[in-house]
């Protein structure tokens, strides 16, 4: 039946009505808060839960918590200036507004340019950065701090912090780096690492089960420390952990139960050591178990809802029936609530509802709905009555047959209406209704019936199973080597089914291929008419119908006819080469008014690779005997599209060219005749001018009598 929706915000009732923001979508329940003809976001910020609702029952959803995104601005505050000693160690505090989500924070100078950052100076998680020892260098008047807000498209900046350095010596002095000798240099005392991030030797972490942990150790010293990572008792996750930020931070994601423990930075430099220990305590939210799922009883029988959850804190379980707490709903002498559980004992009609498992803990919680539905229904089939399958002999077969019933009815398959139930030896009947024939034979095929049966009747259903032989190749083509201008042929003689449909189709290395006019796919093979050295490689025959297919491969190689470079105690013969062969067996297809398609087979390119081919024509009526040029197309292609013009009555011949030369112009195409048309091109040079005080004399510049368009201008 229909269901109706309402809603809740903040556990009251929520008027959509009364509202002309809101409104909610027909059958859906989608709640829909449009702002804009204006209204303040801010005023439907809250909790909401939707309920559904119909004559079986109420089902709620998860709570949804609706907030606006912001980004607020910067508290005003005085920036004072900040003045230390070159190495000592120094943290610019950022402190940015709280966001939803949190903000982005990036540290920049008023020129847009990116803060320099490294191991000596980096910025933390926090925000803040970190100077693990001051250099001259880093005095400036405009260290910012910037949050970018990701939902509002926004950058809020701090006041800007001016930095100077006390310094013992010019900072033009050296430029060694970050070595030894520049500290001496300028005066600057070694010192063994101190933590700037987390303070002291030990700190505690807490993180949520499924979500990335992240631990981070800052450290200050002359010079600055290098930073290493380990877990007490054990190896680092594996496969989970991630250094960070110059190796101060090191970051575990998805966490488990078992990422607990301690772990342990350990920060050095030339002058000495520290160690810092953080021990991480990982809780989780409420994670399901066994979540409860919908059940059907008929009346009378009995049943349960389990629901298991668990979490750090053990969430506790609460049930609702129809969106109210178990205990104030109407008392149900069937019904016996035993902490995760809900037993059902001898139900009866009208006892339908729809019960709610709630398992929450200080960190989350979890809200699954199931329907307990008390139905007397005789057996219903659900799939359709009469069905044909094929199969392939000697195959794994399923025959599904879904129904429905309540009480759950029985089901049992039979063969050609008779017999016993089909169950055992070379079948299975499963719970869901199928039944399963392990190797399908001929002496399978037949008519099996399906019956489901419970108190109240019985339904069947019928499915025809056909048992087609597999597609065999017999023959399949071999490994051959041939020469180049012969007529190889590729065998393919296939086995299947009568009944069945067969496709045969060629592959060569592995793509489909194009037959084209030199090669004619056979009934049992494929023929290659002039083979060329562009023809060797894989060719496979695949055989197919819609049940299945076999495939068969060979290697076609193919040798030249003159005489191939060889080595041979050292003696290198060259391979002969010359002009190639002239193409032949000119073909004209897919005729049209302006185009035509012309085909060719190549010649012999005599041991030098063609590269390329010119099309050229010659008409009867202006011109006839002349040839001109119309095209040139790569050596590799055999066809052309030609473009053509009006009224010419043409004929086409091909020239074929490698680095030693053009062929002889292969023999003439048929002629083709295209239609008049009119002319596609204006008079040039169009001048007036008159000769006498009352006229005018036009002048223009004609093409000659023949046009490249073909029509004799009149």
């Amino acid at each position: 039946p229909c269901s109706s929706f309402s809603w809740t915000r903040n556990g009251k009732f929520f008027n959509v009505a009364k509202d002309p923001k809101v409104s909610m979508r027909r059958r859906s329940g989608t709640l829909v808060i449009d702002f804009h003809s204006g209204g303040r976001p801010d005023d439907y910020e809250g909790e909401y839960q939707c309920f559904a609702r119909n004559e079986y029952g109420t089902a709620l959803s998860s709570k949804i918590h609706l907030q606006v995104s912001k980004s607020p601005l910067w508290p005003k505050e005085k920036v004072d200036v900040i003045e230390v000693d070159e190495g000592a160690p120094l943290s610019l505090q950022c402190n940015p507004p709280p966001g939803l989500p949190e903000p982005v924070i990036f540290w920049m100078s008023s020129s847009m340019e990116p803060i320099p950052q490294d191991k000596r100076v980096s910025q933390g998680h926090n925000g803040d950065l970190y100077f693990s020892n001051v250099l001259a260098q880093d005095a400036l008047t405009d260290y910012s701090c910037n949050a970018r807000f990701h939902f509002t498209h926004t950058i809020q900046q701090k006041n800007p912090y001016t930095l100077k350095v006390k310094t013992k010596k010019p900072h033009n002095e050296t430029s060694l780096g970050y070595s030894p000798a520049m500290y001496r240099a300028r005066g600057i005392t070694e010192t063994t690492p101190s933590f700037m991030y987390p303070y002291g030797t030990s700190s505690s972490q807490m993180v949520l089960r499924g979500v990335d942990l992240l631990l981070e150790c800052i450290a200050s010293g002359v010079p600055a420390p290098d930073i290493m990572w380990y877990k007490k008792g054990g190896e680092l996750p594996v496969g989970k952990t991630k250094l960070e930020n110059f190796n101060k931070a090191l970051r575990i994601s998805n966490v488990s139960e078992e990422d607990s423990g301690e772990y342990f930075c350990l920060a050095s430099n030339k002058m000495g050591s520290i160690r810092h220990t953080i021990s991480v305590r990982v809780k989780a939210a409420p994670y399901w178990l066994d979540e409860p799922e919908n059940l059907i009883l008929a009346p009378g029988e009995d049943g349960r809802l389990v629901c298991r959850a668990n979490g750090n804190p053990k969430p506790s379980i609460q049930w609702l029936v129809n969106g109210e707490p178990i205990e104030a709903s109407p008392p149900n002498p069937s019904r016996e609530v035993a902490g995760d559980t809900i037993v059902f004992r001898d139900t009866q009609i009208g006892s339908s509802a729809v019960y709610q498992c709630n398992a929450s803990n200080e960190h989350g919680y979890l809200l699954a709905n199931a329907f307990v539905s008390v139905l007397d229904v005789a057996p219903r089939m659900l799939g359709p009555r009469n069905q044909l399958i094929k199969v392939i002999q000697n195959n794994r077969t399923r025959l599904d047959c879904p129904f429905f019933g309540s009480p759950i009815p029985t089901l049992r398959w039979f063969k050609n209406g008779q017999g016993n139930t089909l169950d055992g030896g070379n079948y299975k009947a499963h719970e869901n209704g199928s039944l399963e024939i392990f190797m399908t034979r001929k002496e399978d095929q037949g008519i099996y019936t399906c019956v489901a049966t419970n108190i109240l009747g019985k339904a069947e259903a019928q499915v025809r199973l056909e048992v087609k032989d597999p597609t065999r190749i017999i023959r399949g083509p071999e490994d051959q080597v041939v020469k180049r201008g012969t007529m190889p042929r590729l065998h393919c003689r296939v086995k299947h089914d009568p009944t069945l449909r067969l496709t045969v189709t060629w592959l060569k290395d592995d793509a489909p291929l194009y037959l084209g006019n030199r090669m004619k796919k056979e009934e049992d093979g494929l023929t290659i008419f002039g083979v060329a050295e562009k023809d060797q490689g894989d060719y496979t025959c695949v055989a197919s119908t819609e049940l299945d297919k076999d495939s068969a491969k060979a290697y076609l190689t193919v040798m030249g006819t003159g005489t191939r470079s060889w080595d041979n105690s050292s003696l290198i013969y060259p391979i002969p080469t010359e002009r190639p062969d002239r193409p032949r067996d000119l073909e004209l297809t897919d005729l049209a008014e302006r185009s035509v398609q012309l085909t060719w087979i190549p010649g012999d390119d005599n041991n030098s690779p063609i590269t390329d081919y010119i099309v050229q024509f010659e008409e009867d009526r202006f011109q006839p005997g002349m040839w001109h040029n119309h095209s040139r197309y790569p050596g590799n292609v055999n066809s052309a599209v030609l473009s053509l013009s009006p009224y010419v009555n043409y004929q086409f011949r091909v020239i074929a060219v490698n680095d030693v030369g053009s062929s002889v112009p292969s023999l003439p195409s048929e002629r083709y005749q295209t239609n008049g048309a009119r002319p596609e091109i204006n008079p040039t040079g169009v001048q007036g001018a008159g000769t006498q005080k009352n006229n005018m004399e036009i002048t223009w510049t004609v093409s000659s009598s023949w046009m490249p368009f073909g029509m004799e201008l009149r």
